[in-house]
């Protein structure tokens, strides 16, 4: 474990090498060995601590700052969490030194945690031990498919997550959702908060008062008004990134979107799924950006995947769809 102490707790300096990883990621990658689950108990536990002070998983390291890590015995054997057996390879998009963008299947959570043994990232490391830095960019929600970008050196990873703050990546996602929409383009600005529902379930919700700023511009790209119910599709423009954004602004709209099992029309779920789709109908469909190194312009593109294609096949079969740029 690096020199670690295992009867002694061990107080490390955040170097630059660390400054910007999220807490999480960064002990379990120095805590190799340590079962994921037992670095998550220890840091909610509160035993460790960042310059004195409780932390939560996602709490990132800064240059400078004083990380304490309790005393950690760990087995002879290798994790098998870090060994995943028969993985699919995760389909690259786009690659070059600074960046890499996958195209990210629904279903597959971009990191370990919270009972998820093993994610994207965790993967992507196991499948390329050589590399000596991979970093998620940003994220998706595990229903969520699409491009997803990690980086491969931490100035790229600084420079993407400044592009991101600033609004300088323009971020599309394609959705489906239940009802006549009427707007060729439509902005939708509507301050988000976050909340714990009964048994600790995360929900989002609309708060005009005391919500943070979120910008989403929908585009409409077909209606099916003949349907019952009627459906649209549509390309979601994200200008902020919050939790579940795209899916609450449009339930608060009235325009629940397809497979939503948070925030959507259950009965229509149910349906969905009888018909073929079993899932969300919300795909990261392209980021544009200006590359960390050279400042170019760059573009990445997932196709609609096979089983939301298919279903938006089906849909036009069934009745005409008119499609309004």
């Amino acid at each position: 474990m690096n020199g670690l102490s295992k009867d002694a707790a061990n107080r490390l300096a955040v170097g630059e090498a660390a400054a910007g990883q999220r807490i999480d990621n960064f002990l379990l990658r120095l805590l190799k060995g340590v079962p994921k689950s037992h670095v998550y108990r220890i840091l909610r536990s509160g035993e460790v601590r960042l310059n004195r002070k409780r932390v939560k998983p996602d709490a990132r390291l800064a240059l400078g700052d004083e990380l304490r890590i309790p005393p950690i015995r760990t087995s002879a054997k290798p994790s098998t969490e870090r060994q995943p057996q028969n993985a699919t390879p995760l389909p690259v998009i786009y690659e070059d030194e600074a960046l890499i963008a996958l195209d990210k299947p629904a279903g597959l959570a971009v990191h370990g945690g919270s009972g998820i043994a093993f994610g994207l990232i965790e993967r992507l490391r196991a499948a390329r031990p050589q590399a000596k830095f991979l970093e998620l960019v940003h994220r998706l929600d595990r229903d969520t498919s699409g491009v997803l970008l990690v980086a491969k050196k931490r100035a790229a990873l600084l420079a993407l997550h400044a592009a991101l703050r600033e609004g300088r990546v323009d971020k599309r996602y394609l959705v489906l959702v239940k009802g006549k929409w009427r707007d060729a383009k439509r902005s939708v600005d509507l301050p988000l908060t976050k909340l714990l529902a009964d048994g600790g379930e995360r929900r989002v919700r609309v708060e005009r008062e005391g919500g943070r700023s979120a910008r989403t511009v929908f585009h409409r790209r077909g209606v099916w008004p003949d349907l019952d119910p009627p459906v649209s599709l549509l390309e979601a423009e994200l200008h902020t990134g919050r939790t579940h954004q795209i899916r609450v602004h449009l339930a608060h709209l009235g325009f629940p979107l397809a497979g939503d099992d948070k925030y959507g029309d259950f009965a229509w779920n149910r349906a969905l799924a009888r018909s073929g789709l079993r899932r969300m109908f919300l795909h990261a469909q392209r980021l544009e950006f200006e590359h960390p190194v050279d400042a170019k312009p760059i573009a990445v593109e997932a196709p609609l995947p096979a089983d939301l294609a298919g279903f938006l096949a089906r849909i036009a079969a069934a009745k005409d769809g008119v499609t309004r740029p």
